[in-house]
């Protein structure tokens, strides 16, 4: 069932201040506890699975693994997927919150989609444990 373009831009607003875009971390204990991090691109939650977890440390690296995109429905999302489904297990909202794209080539801001495709993509998250400058 799709829903109005605008409906859902007023849920996101209400979501995050000024609608800027926003960015969700889950806890998923699945096959293996891992976090999936997500950032809102397009209409769309691009996501990549984090098996040690976020670190609140910049100069610490953690493999962020590209996984299917999910709605923005899912940024809400807290339950569990029942055993047999794809991703079985609990998810839990783990931080959440508004993000910047910091992402600049020769001067100019790089439209976060094209960063993604490209391979590298830099973010300044705004939520209640992660903040600062991350990098994909």
């Amino acid at each position: 069932m799709s829903r109005p373009e605008d409906s859902r831009e007023e849920e996101r607003d209400a979501r995050v201040p000024g609608g800027r875009p926003i960015f969700v971390i889950q806890k998923h204990d699945a096959t293996t506890l891992h976090y999936d991090f997500r950032l809102e691109v397009d209409g769309v939650l691009k996501s990549w699975a984090i098996p040690r977890g976020p670190s609140t440390d910049p100069k610490e690296r953690r493999l962020a693994i590209p996984i299917e995109d999910h709605p923005l429905d899912y940024a809400d999302f807290e339950g569990i997927i029942p055993e047999g489904r794809y991703g079985a297990g609990t998810v839990m909202v783990w931080d959440r919150g508004a993000y910047q794209n910091l992402t600049r080539k020769d001067g100019q801001e790089v439209p976060v989609a094209g960063a993604i495709g490209r391979g590298h993509v830099s973010v300044w998250l705004e939520g209640e444990k992660v903040r600062g400058g991350y990098a994909l």
